[in-house]
């Protein structure tokens, strides 16, 4: 081989690797979860809770919203309690029974789903064997409690 023709294969060589190196592009790529169009669905908008009972006006002052990730694991029930301020929650990952202290009344929210949380009613999570991821939204403010302990 003449050295033209190793200068011009050599040359090939490092563009060719050049090239590929600089590909993003790979064979296991997913598909994207989006479409090409920007999408708004309500997951929620009630005036009540998950049992029913009418939100009652939000507490004056400054307004503070909170929001807080809360992970319950397999089999386990959180503490009776009741939330002086309005707050929903989205269920990120399992599910979870919600249940009426007074009653005993409950409903299971899955995955996907968003509950309306009681204020002022006394309640509590229970999981099963998944667990349960929640994002909780709160509107309340500065001074009052998101969650205050049932006895």
């Amino acid at each position: 081989m003449n050295k033209k023709n190793l200068s011009s294969t050599a040359l090939f060589v490092v563009l060719s690797t050049l090239t590929l190196s600089c590909d993003n592009s790979s064979s296991n790529d997913q598909p994207s979860e989006y479409s090409d169009k920007i999408e708004s669905v309500t997951l929620l908008k009630t005036t009540k809770s998950w049992d029913g009972t009418l939100y009652s006006a939000y507490p004056s002052g400054q307004p503070e919203i909170s929001v807080l990730k809360i992970s319950v694991p397999p089999n386990k029930a959180l503490d009776w309690h009741k939330h002086p301020v309005i707050n929903a929650a989205y269920i990120e990952k399992g599910e979870i029974q919600i249940e009426r202290k007074e009653d005993g009344k409950t409903q299971w929210v899955k995955q996907g789903q968003v509950l309306p949380e009681m204020v002022n009613i006394a309640h509590r999570g229970k999981t099963g064997d998944k667990g349960a991821t929640l994002i909780v939204f709160y509107s309340g403010s500065p001074d009052i409690p998101l969650s205050e302990p049932v006895h």
